[in-house]
């Protein structure tokens, strides 16, 4: 089969598209054949070694964890999933080393969920690791409804599906945001607010007493900002300051799980949560992905056609 793969740490320049071994189908697993695969920020940001501290490798690596496609074969004992079923899901392992930039990809059951029926196979390959992200970082924090959330980046990728959830779920969404993007948030239903100085001063502008919880999905050193605006200090999540958890927020690092997968398709075809797919490139142009990914203008969702 046809994947890419790179056998360095490094950047784009690494990646080829080669000819490799398809994956066997062990216990508890299935074989996709993938129609599209995701792109996250995590799938360079590996490559280029800054995980090496906590996720073992082994090469040569085919990135990618986020996948959608076609069940071509079952493992023993794995009833789950029968041949033909059209799945999607988050497709991380022990190890990082077969990943799901390739025509087929092996995957624990526990990792996938039944692709949801009103979405593309590109719009649902974009959702798992965001979309879990966000949902996981929500009930993580108690959330629930009538209350009021603050979500810094929130129209970004993770961003833009957790202000979606939390409206889904009947939260009040204060969301930050540049300026241009502030009609996008109102169109997904949250306030928006400017990030930056005198953030906490805006918000309060709009949530006077504070807000029930905050969720931190860029970082920036915001953590004691949001919890100067949050009732609980304990109510405040983030995926990417590594030194929440030393300032007594959660540290998110987000699980695979059919139950949530299972929520989010149920959102999306129930019309609650929409994937913007903004670039769909094929897999062997995967190194453009990237650099798309890297420049973080993307509003939306990239995706590699399989």
């Amino acid at each position: 089969m046809k994947a890419i793969t790179y056998s360095a740490y490094g950047t784009t320049d690494q990646l080829r598209l080669v000819d490799v071994p398809e994956p066997k189908v062990g216990p508890g697993e299935v074989l996709i054949r993938v129609k599209a695969a995701g792109v996250n920020p995590v799938d360079w940001k590996l490559a280029a070694g800054y995980l090496d501290p906590i996720l073992e490798v082994r090469y040569p690596v085919i990135p990618g964890w986020d996948v959608a496609g076609v069940v071509e074969a079952v493992g023993p004992d794995t009833f789950d999933h029968a041949v033909g079923d059209e799945v999607y899901g988050y497709v991380r392992k022990e190890w990082v080393e077969l990943g799901t930039y390739a025509e087929l990809v092996s995957a624990p059951v526990r990792t996938l969920a039944r692709k949801p029926r009103e979405l593309t196979f590109e719009q649902a390959a974009g959702l798992p690791l965001a979309g879990l992200t966000a949902y996981q970082s929500l009930t993580r924090v108690g959330l629930k409804a009538g209350e009021t959330v603050l979500i810094h980046s929130a129209a970004g990728g993770t961003g833009s599906f957790g202000t979606q959830i939390a409206v889904a779920l009947g939260l009040r969404v204060i969301g930050t945001a540049g300026a241009r993007n502030h009609g996008y948030l109102r169109s997904l239903g949250a306030e928006p607010v400017l990030y930056g100085e005198g953030l906490a001063e805006r918000v309060r502008e709009l949530a006077p007493e504070g807000v029930d919880a905050a969720l931190d999905f860029y970082g920036d050193d915001v953590i004691a900002t949001l919890q100067s605006l949050v009732k609980d200090k304990e109510r405040v999540a983030s995926i990417a300051d590594y030194t929440a958890a030393a300032q007594g927020a959660h540290q998110l690092w987000v699980r695979p799980d059919t139950a949530d997968l299972t929520f989010l398709a149920e959102l999306a075809d129930s019309g609650r949560l929409t994937v913007n797919v903004e670039h769909a490139v094929p897999l062997a142009e995967a190194a453009k992905a990237w650099e798309l990914s890297a420049a973080g203008r993307t509003r939306g969702k990239i995706v590699l056609t399989v």
